[in-house]
């Protein structure tokens, strides 16, 4: 009785571990954009170096991820996120004594890395494995919604600490935070194996990743998933610089970021929720179609506190709420067992579109000194990602439905 109390609270500590992962990492990710202007400005450079090297932070976090994660489902996931971790603080540490262009640059790639080894592909994989398959999709937006919560916390207290100290005085604490992390790296050991998660034991990591790449709806998930990492970090990295654009007060920009992050609770959990009943891939495809009408929208109306305040707390519910639902179709279609890395290559395609969101979004601005054609591009890709995810099939391959027979 007593051992088996033992196993059901192990997923519980897993959800939760992960969970404060994401809080941290993802909040001090999505606290970035707070620096675009004054380390700009402290380098006398323009947006695009800054721009660029958050994008080369992001699609390092995708080359990564696929990295981390088949070191994740090899040598465990509290082994992967502790090296991460240890590579994250080291950019922070260099990200806060930084002096030319190159520094910005290579903190920022170095991030990216360590972050790749404490984001979503370590820590889905690691939740993943552990619930049982009835409430997986659900549990995966948990710990997705306090990585948003994170990004709700810590966004308004960096910028506070920026205006109240320095930029670089700020990073200091960062660093601190980032070490908590390494508490909870240690509960990611105890990730289990539930009994659906042994499907597909007898493949070899080639044999995956060929049945991956030769199934269309794997490649219709990922490339759809290309625009979601588009729209949040061009978002991201960019809405406070156009919001000071617009002549909006500084603290609008802190909070637009931190309002995207609690609404992202709600929308994780609900489409979470609403993934394990409903089809995930019409679910994807309405959030896409949902984000498009709302940038058309955004585009249009007047920019004031109340309208940007309503953007982005309807931006929230659509923010990330596509990750566990994208996971989970993975988990579906493939199986658990090799899920952290399967998700870390669906979520490389996501990183090339935050690649080219954060960077295309500084170099346009810098050409045409305004964010006008990004908008515009945001709402065209929303309708293209909507259709794409309209193929996928959720039925698992016939390897698995052999095994269930």
């Amino acid at each position: 009785m007593k051992q088996g109390s033992n196993k059901n609270l192990i997923p519980i500590f897993v959800i939760l571990g992960g969970g404060a992962l994401l809080f941290i990492s993802f909040g001090i990710r999505h606290s970035f954009g707070m620096y675009l202007v004054p380390i700009s400005n402290y380098l006398d450079v323009g947006r695009e170096v800054f721009g660029f090297a958050v994008a080369l932070q992001v699609l390092l976090i995708g080359v990564g991820s696929p990295l981390f994660g088949a070191l994740s489902d090899k040598y465990g996931s509290g082994k992967a996120s502790l090296l991460g971790i240890i590579m994250a603080m080291l950019a922070l540490i260099w990200m806060s004594n930084l002096n030319t262009s190159f520094d910005v640059i290579g903190s920022q790639a170095l991030f990216g890395i360590g972050a790749a080894g404490c984001g979503t592909a370590v820590v889905l994989g690691a939740v993943g494995k552990s619930v049982k398959v009835e409430n997986r999709t659900l549990s995966l937006g948990v710990v997705m919604a306090a990585g948003s919560f994170g990004q709700f916390v810590m966004v308004p207290i960096v910028a506070y600490l920026i205006q109240k100290f320095s930029w670089s005085d700020s990073l200091f604490y960062l660093i601190f935070v980032a070490s908590v992390m390494l508490i909870f790296s240690f509960v990611l050991n105890f990730s289990g194996k539930s009994a659906s998660s042994t499907q597909g034991t007898n493949q070899t990591i080639k044999e995956a990743l060929k049945e991956a790449f030769q199934s269309k709806s794997f490649n219709c998930l990922t490339t759809g998933f290309f625009v979601c990492g588009f729209h949040v970090t061009f978002v991201a990295v960019h809405l406070p610089a156009f919001l000071k654009d617009e002549s909006l007060p500084l603290w609008l920009g802190g909070w637009s970021l931190a309002l995207i992050g609690l609404f992202n609770i709600i929308g994780t959990l609900l489409f979470g929720h609403l993934g394990d009943r409903l089809s995930k891939k019409n679910l994807l495809a309405l959030l896409y179609s949902l984000r498009s009408v709302l940038f058309l929208l955004f585009i249009i109306l007047p920019k004031n506190e109340i309208t940007v305040l309503l953007f982005a707390s309807i931006l929230g519910v659509l923010w990330l709420s596509t990750v566990p639902l994208t996971s989970g179709i993975i988990s579906v279609v493939f199986g658990p067992y090799y899920m952290s890395m399967l998700y870390g290559i669906a979520f490389l395609s996501h990183q090339m579109g935050s690649f080219l969101g954060s960077w295309m979004g500084g170099r346009l601005f810098d050409y045409y000194g305004s964010y006008d054609v990004m908008w515009w591009i945001c709402v065209a890709l929303g309708f293209v990602s909507a259709a794409i995810h309209i193929p996928i099939i959720e039925k698992p391959v016939a390897r698995l439905t052999r095994q269930q027979v």
